[in-house]
């Protein structure tokens, strides 16, 4: 973008918050905006902004790029916390062997799954792994997202999890978006390990940890905390291991069966747990009671068809609900936020609000960037989407995937 650009004749300004805090309860049926508005950025940060009425006018239009919204919607950009776009190959040929009846266990018992896409990345270079996630992010750009948390966990052993960790560096560089990093070696054993979990949590520990951790590599650490992959108490000890190393916790929960991810989550003050089809009262009420935000997923559930989370009962408990794409070559091949809040909607019966708040505010405080992404405010990165004529926010679901952005903005 322009170093100063102002945006002028803006129908709707949406997200206007002087709050960062997550949103819960009521608040979560809420979307401040300002009518009739303008938009300044400079430098890449947002500057100022107001009603038209109110315009002060243009003092300095040395390098000033102006832009007429034409009474169009503006919006900060959607906030993906949870994806896995760095991967090598495809797996479409389990999407249609769950198709002909196989589960997604018995696919991943078989030598596919995680696995699968395990072989295929040890074989590939940084460079291929960088050119493939860049198209990706490329295109999850397009569709509007402006924040991005990634994952490894398709290497499995340390030099194919810090190949996938620097190249997850090299997009932070490449980009004009927020990219924070997850490192997830525990996202299932690998095979020169099979029979002998145990051996390969202590080498999770004892030297990819404090490897990744030399290197300055992740800002999280995760582990998918489920039955036939780590139990609640490996989950702990190589969570516990992670924050010795300065590694924030979070947690893929309760996805295909209840495990015990979301109480081991909160007890070692996870920033998020994630997926939580089998969330119970005892973990929603543990959840009330901490600053962990519960992250869906809808997107996977629904490619998986999996039963929904409890989602009203979290409602009603005061959660602050996030969703994230949890875009990976095996459970759910979108990035397309705009699409992931029409599902949740379509699925969980969230309002629009609800469902934009979850993609936006809530979403950014569960990767951490709540100081400079999700809301418009003074200092925020102008990560902006400018929506076609006619549309607002209810028509990411209304028209669900279908194209509804005019242009993407993006500070750099």
């Amino acid at each position: 973008m322009p170093r100063k650009l102002l945006i002028k004749n803006i129908g709707k300004l949406l997200q206007v918050r002087n709050s960062s805090k997550p949103l819960c309860g009521e608040e979560l049926n809420e979307v401040p905006f300002l009518a009739n508005a303008w938009l300044a950025a400079d430098d890449g940060k947002i500057a100022d902004f107001g009603t038209m009425e109110d315009f002060p006018g243009i003092s300095d239009w040395n390098g000033l790029e102006v832009m007429d919204a034409g009474g169009r919607v503006l919006m900060p950009a959607f906030v993906d916390c949870h994806t896995h776009i760095v991967f090598a190959g495809s797996r479409q040929d389990e999407f249609v062997m769950r198709l002909k009846g196989k589960t997604y266990e018995e696919i991943a018992a078989a030598g596919g799954g995680i696995l699968n896409s395990a072989l295929k990345l040890r074989a590939a270079s940084e460079e291929e792994l960088l050119e493939g996630a860049s198209l990706r992010l490329k295109q999850m750009m397009a569709h509007g997202t402006g924040a991005v948390e990634i994952k490894s966990g398709y290497g499995l052993d340390l030099n194919s999890e810090l190949k996938m960790l620097r190249v997850i560096r090299r997009l932070r560089e490449k980009f004009p978006i927020p990219v924070k990093a997850t490192f997830l070696g525990a996202h299932a054993v690998p095979p020169e390990y099979k029979g002998n979990k145990d051996g390969y949590v202590e080498h999770l520990i004892k030297e990819m940890i404090p490897a990744v951790a030399a290197e300055n590599l992740a800002d999280f650490i995760d582990v998918f905390c489920e039955q036939g992959y780590f139990s609640k108490t490996d989950t702990e000890k190589i969570l516990e291991a992670g924050l010795r190393h300065g590694l924030r916790p979070k947690v893929h929960a309760e996805q295909l069966s209840h495990s015990g991810g979301i109480e081991t989550g909160v007890r070692l003050g996870a920033i998020s747990v994630d997926h939580l089809e089998y969330a119970s009262e005892h973990d929603i009420n543990l959840l009330k009671n901490s600053h962990t935000i519960p992250v869906l997923l809808p997107g996977a559930q629904f490619f998986l068809g999996l039963k929904n989370p409890p989602v009203a009962e979290m409602i009603r408990s005061g959660l602050p609900l996030a969703i994230g794409s949890d875009f990976n070559p095996g459970s759910c091949p979108s990035g397309n936020m705009g699409l992931m809040m029409a599902l949740g909607c379509i699925m969980y019966k969230l309002s629009p609000e609800a469902a934009f708040n979850a993609c936006t505010v809530n979403a950014a405080h569960a990767m951490g960037v709540e100081k400079e992404c999700g809301a418009i405010f003074h200092g925020a990165r102008a990560n902006l989407l400018m929506l076609k004529s006619g549309y607002d926010y209810p028509s990411f679901a209304y028209h669900f995937g279908m194209e509804i952005i005019e242009n993407t903005i993006f500070s750099g």
